[in-house]
């Protein structure tokens, strides 16, 4: 290289020119370009040498304006269709000639600039550019394209991302929120992935641009707060419901088999079902049940024996195995039930229709005859596919009030609770544990107000739980003694402390608390056993299958036992169908769990510095001073540390001192009040 040659060098992303103008050091030279500026260059950052004459820096301006009627991009396709043919590799020695028919510097510095800014005609190899090959040529034109249409796409989409956002912080009366288009969903998406699974998010660059075009961090933090500010998502999206696989929408075609049903009902396989509508029945559900699955009757026979009638809602009258609901529901499994709402096994509009017994209405059922003894044992009993007509639809608190008012006009309900009442004592003769303790019911209404309610025993729910395990022992007796393949409920036998262990704690919700944890988990198998906590030799879910996939499936192989049909389900299918419900029940209990606990979070971070009366239940890890509390007047069960000695079963009060229901975090200040209670130190 020599004083005074033209160069092309690189900076950064741009294409500069300079002339030459003397060495520094053993190979560095130093460069002007046309505003005067010197640049230290080493050659192999020199991209280009302008042979065939020297040059000032003042004429690089000159040079440039000479080029501008060369550099015709569309010329570079000519020559590639002229060269691809033969496969021939050219230079811009070569290219200039053939484009231009001359090779002066600026011929040949242009036939350069063609090549090297080329990303689709020429490949370079060294100092050589080869032509690419008519399919590479189309695929390049074709990514192109894409890319073109794709930027289009994302202007669009980035005005409308303003657009909503503005509209988002301030509504404007009388408008609309911008709606969104198909092609925005690439970046959408992406946005919720990463919000739901953070790291574990897949296709998370289309969400990262978005983010980074906004000046915002690439996190899951900010892609939650980016959905919220543009209206998608909701300050208290549930995500846990969005990482699970449970879908809250059924697909169009599971609807429109609902619609044609409910317009032309299936032939009833039970058509000499047993009426019942002339009993009394009563539904026992707290005032937001939208699913009624059961009823109960009294019977006065004859002889002055009371039968007693638990009506379990019929699903399969409107659903066949194999069908298009009974894949659904056992896609699903369960109902899914959040404080904000259920997310139905089955279309609603079937499950809280003609599946429900509605109050007044002719209704198929799955009835459960049943005598007791004296003591409470099953005497006798029968199964009939039945039509029942619910007389009241009750809540718990009604059928309190009842209870407690002796109302003689519905002394039905005596009978029931006395009946219930035997029942219980005689299952805690039979071995039966039972675990008292409080449970909080969390509602989120539309306007997202929390309520939440202790459920406590009361007769009322003591009444319709020993129905309900009525139902199921004697589905299970007729599941057993006919050897079919039911989905049979059983528990081991938990190991529980010595009692003198046990009287050193308080009685109460402490004591109860030790015993739960011994309690091992229920297990669902084809073979009838034991069910310890219970106190039943045998035990069969039946009465929830509008909501229960298992219950569901019992209803279908104890009514086709009934009809003297063949079962629907083979041993081997129902091993298979009770394992893949199960895990996704489970699923949808964890769902259920950490949905309630974050709204209970919610709800006491709403709460500010109110102060708790809570229950030391028992020790996580005592060392750490590290316990289970209970927040007795909501029902909650919380961890926190205290920095002082407590004991199990002390009453100790409690104040929020930070938490973020978002990331599942809650600290506690225990706090000490006077002796009047009424200021706190």
């Amino acid at each position: 290289m020599d004083k005074g040659t033209l160069i092309e060098f690189r900076q950064g992303a741009d294409r500069r020119l300079a002339v030459l103008d003397r060495p520094e050091g053993k190979k560095h030279w130093i460069a002007i370009d046309e505003r005067g500026q010197s640049h230290t260059l080493h050659p192999r950052q020199i991209a280009y040498e302008v042979q065939g004459q020297s040059y000032r820096p003042e004429q690089i301006a000159k040079f440039r304006a000479a080029l501008e009627p060369y550099l015709d991009e569309s010329a570079l396709e000519v020559a590639w269709e002229f060269l691809v043919e033969e496969g021939t590799p050219t230079t811009p020695l070569d290219l200039a000639l053939l484009l231009f028919s001359a090779q002066e510097p600026e011929h040949c510095y242009a036939a350069h600039y063609l090549l090297s800014e080329d990303k689709l005609y020429f490949k370079q190899r060294k100092d050589s550019y080869e032509p690419r090959s008519l399919a590479q040529v189309t695929e390049l034109r074709h990514q192109q394209e894409v890319e073109t249409q794709r930027q289009v796409q994302w202007q669009v989409f980035t005005q409308r991302v303003a657009q909503a956002m503005a509209w988002t912080a301030d509504p404007q009366p009388g408008t609309d929120r911008p709606a969104w288009d198909d092609d925005d969903r690439p970046w959408l998406d992406s946005l919720e992935n990463l919000a739901t699974f953070g790291a574990e998010a897949k296709h998370r660059a289309p969400a990262s641009e978005l983010l980074t075009s906004l000046q915002r961090s690439d996190t899951p933090e900010a892609a939650l707060q980016l959905l919220i500010d543009l209206g998608l998502w909701d300050v208290h999206e549930n995500l846990f419901l969005r990482r699970s696989q449970i879908s809250i929408h059924f697909a169009q075609k599971v609807l429109d088999v609902t619609h044609s049903l409910l317009q032309n009902p299936p032939v009833d396989p039970d058509g000499d079902r047993r009426d019942l509508s002339h009993l009394k029945t009563y539904t026992i559900d707290d005032e937001s049940t939208q699913e009624i699955d059961d009823g109960l009757s009294v019977e006065v026979l004859d002889s002055g024996q009371e039968r007693l009638w638990i009506h379990i809602a019929d699903p399969t009258r409107w659903v066949s195995p194999e069908d298009a609901l009974d894949l659904e529901a056992r896609r699903r499994s369960t109902t899914l039930y959040l404080p904000t709402g259920m997310v139905p096994m089955f279309p609603k509009d079937l499950a809280t229709g003609p599946m429900s017994l509605i109050q007044g209405k002719r209704c198929g059922a799955l009835s459960f005859g049943v005598i007791l003894t004296d003591s409470g044992a099953v005497e006798d009993y029968c199964i009939v596919p039945s039509t029942v007509q619910p007389t009241y639809r009750l809540t718990y608190e009604d059928v309190d009030e009842m209870l407690e008012l002796g109302i003689q006009a519905e002394a039905e309900l005596g009978t029931l609770h006395k009946w219930a009442v035997r029942r219980q004592q005689w299952r805690e003769s039979q071995g039966s544990i039972t675990i008292r303790m409080p449970e909080a019911s969390i509602k989120v209404s539309d306007a997202e107000e929390i309520t939440i309610d202790v459920l406590e025993e009361s007769a009322s729910r003591q009444l319709v739980a020993e129905m309900m395990i009525l139902a199921g022992e004697v589905a299970g007796h007729y599941g057993q003694t006919h050897d079919l393949a039911l989905p049979f409920r059983h528990q081991p036998q938990p190991e529980l402390p010595p009692d003198d262990e046990l009287a050193l704690l308080p009685p109460g919700p402490v004591r109860d608390c030790a015993i739960r944890r011994c309690m091992p988990r229920s297990e669902v198998s084809l073979t009838p056993a034991r069910h310890a906590s219970l106190g039943l030799a045998t035990y069969t879910q039946v009465t929830s299958p509008i909501r229960r996939y298992s219950d569901f499936l019992a209803h279908f192989q104890i009514k086709a036992h009934l009809r003297g049909d063949s079962l629907p389900f083979t041993p081997e299918k129902m091993q298979e169908l009770l394992v893949s419900a199960s895990s996704t029940s489970y699923e949808a209990t964890l769902v259920e769990r950490q949905t309630n606990r974050y709204w209970g979070l919610e709800y006491l971070r709403r709460q500010g510095n109110q102060v708790w009366p809570a229950l030391v239940l028992r020790w996580l890890r005592e060392h750490e001073n590290l316990a289970l509390i209970l927040l007795e007047d909501l029902g909650l069960e919380l961890a926190t540390r205290f920095d002082r000695t407590v004991r199990l079963g002390d009453q100790i009060h409690l104040r929020v001192s930070h938490v973020d229901p978002r990331r599942d975090v809650i600290q506690f200040q225990q706090v000490v009040l006077d002796a009047a209670m009424q200021s706190v130190t």
